[in-house]
């Protein structure tokens, strides 16, 4: 699986223009082939900072998406930016849940951790 974030600082007149044009592509993209998820976020700390998250089940279909005329949206998105937006591409071996917050809390678990 890959991980891809950006993360955008925006102007304050185009966060509703950003926004709609992220909510669209965010919609488009979850019945792609091969997108797990695609969510958006705003981020609490820092004042026009919108953060966008995708999930791709591989490198090809991440590509394909890469090359896509909707992913063209998202890169105009980018050239708004009032700084250079981060952006990354994580691929993701393996994942858990609860149970590790669980076997890190719990005496007898952290000895069976595998």
């Amino acid at each position: 699986m890959i991980l891809a974030n950006i993360r955008i600082r925006i102007p304050p007149q185009k966060r509703g223009e950003v926004l709609r044009i992220l909510r669209s592509t965010s919609e488009q993209n979850r019945i792609l082939p091969g997108c797990l998820s695609s969510r958006i976020y705003e981020d609490l700390q820092e004042d026009n900072v919108i953060m966008f998250e995708e999930m791709w089940r591989s490198q090809e279909e991440l590509d394909r998406h890469l090359r896509s005329d909707d992913y063209r949206k998202v890169l105009l998105i980018m050239e708004m930016a009032l700084q250079h937006p981060e952006v990354s591409f994580n691929r993701l071996a393996g994942s858990s849940g609860i149970e590790t917050i669980e076997r890190a809390r719990t005496p007898e678990l952290r000895e069976k951790r595998p």
